[in-house]
C-alpha cells in the first residue's frame, strides 16, 4: 500500500502539522507514505484577483474563503503515479482547483479527504458558522459583498456537486463535529465518513515538571500564568479580546501570547511543550475550529485547557474533569473557568492521561489503515 498525503504546505498551518504527524505515525507501522505540497505560488494570486474582483475591489472576507479556480495537475506527478491511495488534507490558496480535483477523482485511485475545515464540503467558506445553506445549495453567501441566488458561492457549490457525484471519496473528520456536519450536506451524498483525531508527538509534547520548565523562560515559580497561541493573535476568529476581557476579571494571572504579534514567537516543538508545560492553563478562545492541535499538545504535556462550546472544542476538554468549557462568547464565563482550573491542580494528571490515550499515534495509525483499507 502506498499512500500520498496532499497538503498545500509541508510545515504551516495546523493541516500540516497533523498531516505530518500522520505521515511519521503511518511510517512506524511502515505505511509506504510520502507527502506533496504545492509547488507553484501563482495560482494564489490568480485565486485571490478573481475572489478580489467578485467582492467589486473590497477585501471584505479576502481570506474567508477559497473558489479554487487556479492550481495544480498533481496527475501528473511521479508521486501520483506510484500511489495507491491519494489522502488529501488542507489543499486550497491556489494548490489543487476543482479541476485538479475533478481529475484525481477520475484517476481511479483511491481517495480519502481529511476535513481540517469545512470547505470540502461547503461552496467557498472554511468555516459556515450560523449559515446551514450547504445542507442544500450555497446561495446568497453572508461573506460575499453582493451576494444572490445564483453568486459566486452557488456556482463553486454546483461544481463541486458534479465533480463529487461519481467519486470514490472518503471523508475523515478530526473531531466528531465535523463529521456531523459534513453528514448534513448535499455534497457528500453516498460518501463515507468516519471522525479520527490527529495524532501527537508524545516524545515531543509530554508532562514536564511545571518549576523545570519556567526555569528555562526565567518565570517566577509562584506566577499564575495563562497561555494563549495562535498563528497570528490579532486573527479575530482566535477569539482574543474575550480572553483579554475575562484576564481583566484575573489581575493576579500574567498572559503570555505566542504566535506573531504575541510575546514569543516560538517554531521548535519542544520548545513549545516546555511552554505549555510552564503554563498553569492554557486558552483557546475560539470562535469557530475544528480539532486544535494546541489543545492536544497542551493537555500532551499536562496543562488543563479552558475554551468555547464552539466545533470539535467540548470533545477534547471535558468540562470539570481536564479542563473547562465555558458558554460560547461569554467572557464572564471564561474567567471563571480559568479560575476553575487555577484552583484545581488535579486536573493537570486528567488531562495529561486523557491525551495519552486519545492521540497516541500507534492508535491513530491503525485507524487511517483501517479506512485504506476499506475505501
Amino acid at each position: 500500500m502506498r499512500v500520498l498525503i496532499v497538503n498545500t504546505t509541508e510545515r504551516t498551518g495546523g493541516a500540516a502539522i497533523a498531516a505530518r504527524r500522520l505521515m511519521c505515525a503511518l511510517k512506524e507501522q511502515d505505511v509506504n507514505v510520502s507527502m506533496l505540497t504545492r509547488r507553484a505560488k501563482w495560482p494564489f494570486y490568480g485565486e485571490r484577483l478573481r475572489i478580489f474582483m467578485a467582492n467589486r475591489l473590497s477585501q471584505r472576507n479576502l481570506w474567508q474563503v477559497d473558489i479554487a479556480n487556479c492550481g495544480e495537475d498533481i496527475t501528473r506527478t511521479h508521486e501520483f503515479r506510484e500511489a495507491d491511495i491519494i489522502h488529501l488534507h488542507w489543499v486550497n490558496q491556489g494548490f489543487l482547483s476543482l479541476r485538479s480535483l475533478e481529475k484525481i477523482f477520475r484517476s481511479g485511485k483511491r481517495i480519502v479527504w481529511t476535513l481540517h475545515d469545512q470547505w470540502p464540503y461547503t461552496g467557498i467558506c472554511h468555516y459556515a458558522e450560523d449559515c446551514t445553506r450547504y445542507r442544500t445549495s450555497c446561495h446568497d453567501c453572508p461573506l460575499l459583498t453582493h451576494p444572490g441566488p445564483k453568486d459566486l458561492a452557488y456556482k463553486v457549490f454546483e461544481e463541486k456537486r458534479r465533480i463529487y457525484a461519481d467519486a470514490d471519496l472518503s471523508f475523515v473528520g478530526c473531531s466528531r463535529w465535523i463529521a456531523e456536519e459534513a453528514r448534513k450536506s448535499a455534497l457528500t451524498a453516498g460518501h463515507r465518513i468516519v471522525s479520527i483525531p490527529n495524532a501527537i508527538d508524545q516524545t515531543v509534547f509530554h508532562p514536564i515538571p511545571k518549576q523545570e520548565a519556567r526555569k528555562a523562560f526565567n518565570l517566577p515559580e509562584q506566577e499564575k500564568i495563562v497561555l494563549f497561541t495562535c498563528q497570528k493573535v490579532t486573527d479575530e476568529r482566535k477569539g482574543g479580546r474575550y480572553l483579554e476581557e475575562a484576564l481583566r476579571q484575573l489581575p493576579d494571572v500574567r498572559l503570555i501570547r505566542v504566535g506573531k504579534g504575541g510575546d514569543y514567537e516560538v517554531h521548535d516543538p519542544a520548545v513549545m511543550a516546555r511552554l505549555y508545560a510552564a503554563a498553569d492553563v492554557f486558552v483557546t478562545p475560539s470562535l469557530q475550529d475544528n480539532l486544535p492541535n494546541t489543545i492536544v499538545e497542551a493537555m500532551s504535556c499536562g496543562t488543563p485547557c479552558v475554551g468555547f462550546d464552539v466545533g470539535g472544542i467540548p470533545e477534547m476538554i471535558h468540562h470539570l474533569e481536564d479542563g473547562y468549557v465555558a458558554r460560547y462568547r461569554d467572557a464572564n464565563d471564561l474567567a471563571q473557568g480559568i479560575r476553575y482550573v487555577l484552583d484545581h491542580n488535579e486536573l493537570r494528571q486528567s488531562a495529561a492521561r486523557y491525551a495519552r490515550e486519545t492521540y497516541n499515534p500507534e492508535r491513530i495509525a491503525r485507524l487511517y489503515i483501517e479506512v485504506y483499507r476499506n475505501s
